[in-house]
């Protein structure tokens, strides 16, 4: 099933910006090999949105990616098993599989199997469903999980018979060891499996959560993991099974492209996680450290230059390196996103903050800028007043002041008189940038 790029342009510019859109088309439909997408549906989603699943994954078909679909026994397992009279133990966020539960589990999973291919049906997707013969692995730790599979292999011959066919893969999350015996695989632990094999494009988590929470409750909109992880993973808000996924997730996307992303979100956020910006879930990159340097001497002045230059669509005035009274400079290591502070009012003033439009998909500007809040409380900054970037900024700022030129925003600031010479100092600044041969900020 596919639509023709017109159409596909249009759907698309529903989501997203121009950009955002040509960002898309660039990435996905350069006419390459085939674009995988590996989709794994976890927890109640199955059970609770069953029909907006199916509709998400088409939306998937029709831009261009081919799902490759993985889904555990869902929420109907633990009644299933309660009925059977069989508990569901669980240690270190792992679920314990005895024998007996084995068989629960095999059912369970084929029903949902069956419900999901006939749901994707009815959205117009071929599919063929495939309950078994794909993952090979023997138990993780028999004592304590009993048959609980760990780290998997993967038999393709189903799945690329399935895709050359132009049905979708519909997988459930068992397999078995090299000597026959089921068992049931954690579905994450899979989807890792499958990523390694396929090494998709995107990896899509559908988690009833929505994405990775933080200690309010709130979703994480995007981690960079070579700056994030291990500050995460140290968080005592961080519950057990979100530390598993996580985990399975840092060592996924280091086996796959530099490119490759992994996607939580609720099915109906899907298209805007996937193609905006803006997105609607977790975002996860394997991503660049954010080094703080307080001077010049280890950066490269061409090539944050060129950043600048770059992400304004402007050129820097002559001597904006030698005249400024520079703070600190952020960068990531690829020269992909940085923040410049000078020192204005005896204050820290955001003079620069540049992202290139893939490093905005990417996250990395929150990565710079999570960095550079935790390095000064205090900070102020201008912006143009018709700037797109504005509401952006008012989520970060704790106040702002605007003019018909100029919005004056700042964090940290104490009382009146504090705010007062901050404003009236980002007012008076020169501009640094030129405009159409006239200076500009």
């Amino acid at each position: 099933m596919s639509i023709t790029r017109d159409t596909l342009v249009k759907l698309l510019s529903n989501l997203g910006n121009k950009k955002e859109v040509e960002q898309y088309l660039r990435h996905y439909c350069s006419g390459e090999s085939q674009r995988y997408a590996v989709v794994k549906i976890g927890g109640s989603v199955l059970f609770d949105q069953l029909d907006t699943v199916a509709a998400s994954i088409a939306f998937l078909h029709q831009v261009g990616l081919m799902p490759i679909v993985l889904h555990g026994p869902g929420a109907r397992l633990d009644p299933a098993l309660a009925e059977a009279g069989l508990a569901s133990p669980r240690k270190g966020g792992l679920r314990v599989v005895s024998v007996e539960a084995l068989d629960v589990i095999r059912r369970v999973s084929q029903a949902e199997n069956l419900a999901l291919v006939e749901a994707l049906e009815k959205q117009g997707c071929d599919c063929r469903p495939i309950t078994s013969g794909v993952f090979e692995a023997e138990p993780l730790d028999l004592p304590r999980y009993g048959f609980l599979g760990g780290s998997a292999n993967i038999d393709d011959a189903a799945v690329v018979a399935s895709v050359r066919a132009g049905k979708l893969p519909v997988l459930t999350s068992l397999g078995s060891t090299r000597g026959g015996q089921l068992v049931y695989l954690n579905a994450d632990m899979a989807a890792r499996a499958l990523a390694r094999r396929f090494q998709p494009a995107k990896v899509i988590i559908l988690t009833p959560a929505g994405g990775l929470v933080d200690e309010k409750g709130e979703i994480i909109s995007a981690v960079n993991l070579a700056e994030d992880y291990e500050r995460i993973m140290a968080q005592p808000w961080l519950d057990e099974s979100s530390r598993i996924r996580l985990e399975q997730i840092h060592g996924m996307l280091h086996e796959l492209p530099a490119e490759s992303s992994v996607s939580l979100t609720l099915p109906d956020n899907l298209a805007r996680e996937l193609f905006t910006h803006r997105g609607a879930g977790t975002l996860v990159r394997r991503g660049e450290r954010v080094v703080c340097f307080e001077g010049f001497e280890d950066i490269d002045r061409l090539r944050l230059q060129q950043l600048l230059e770059s992400c304004f669509g402007r050129s820097l005035l002559p001597g904006y390196f030698d005249e400024k009274n520079f703070f600190r400079v952020y960068l990531t290591e690829d020269y992909r996103a940085t923040a410049i502070l000078t020192r204005e009012a005896e204050l820290p003033y955001l003079d620069k903050f540049g992202v290139t439009g893939k490093a905005q998909g990417e996250g990395l500007g929150s990565s710079v800028w999570t960095r550079m809040r935790q390095d000064n409380q205090k900070l102020f900054w201008r912006s143009q007043t018709v700037n797109d970037v504005n509401s952006w900024y008012f989520q970060q700022s704790e106040g702002s002041y605007r003019t018909p030129k100029w919005t004056v925003f700042w964090y940290g600031m104490q009382g009146f008189e504090e705010i007062e010479r901050c404003v009236r100092t980002a007012l008076a600044l020169p501009p640094s940038l030129k405009d159409h041969g006239v200076a500009s900020d």
